[in-house]
């Protein structure tokens, strides 16, 4: 396994508001005005069985931003773009509610997760593209191809 390192070029996190209110909690999750706002192409979320893994993934075009308002959810990133100063590094991040931030991720970059809670683990993506399935590439964890021990 390759080294960890904290995020890598590419990779950014943005801490996000929770307002409590008496009758409910209002969860930010992404303005058009943020700065690291692209476009949206779509919005999604996925439910991840705890301790499975759903990847590995990269994205030719999309950019990923990621929020967990339910649960907890592990990231794990693997830079293989040749001439990058973390070519060879894998990068953490686990979001959660007490941890709750968004995650925005740039085109390039290998991408698996996995539940990190007994209970119901939930993922919002807000996609910069609508889903293509020929924009993406698709390297199952089973195969080995990306060594990482979850």
């Amino acid at each position: 396994m390759g080294k960890i390192v904290d995020l890598f070029q590419g990779i950014e996190l943005t801490p996000l508001k929770i307002i409590k209110g008496e009758k409910g909690n209002v969860m930010h999750a992404l303005k058009c005005t943020d700065v690291n706002f692209e476009s949206f192409g779509e919005s999604y979320f996925s439910t991840v069985v705890f301790n499975d893994v759903k990847g590995w993934k990269k994205h030719k075009r999309m950019v990923s931003n990621l929020i967990v308002p339910v649960g907890a959810v592990k990231f794990v990133f693997y830079d293989d773009r040749e001439g990058s100063t973390t070519f060879g590094f894998f990068c953490e991040v686990i979001l959660s509610i007490t941890n709750y931030q968004r995650l925005t991720v740039q085109p390039g970059i290998w991408m698996a997760f996995q539940g990190a809670s007994e209970d119901l683990n939930l993922l919002m993506n807000i996609a910069s593209i609508p889903h293509d399935p020929l924009e993406s590439i698709v390297d199952p964890v089973s195969s080995n191809n990306i060594i990482y021990n979850f």
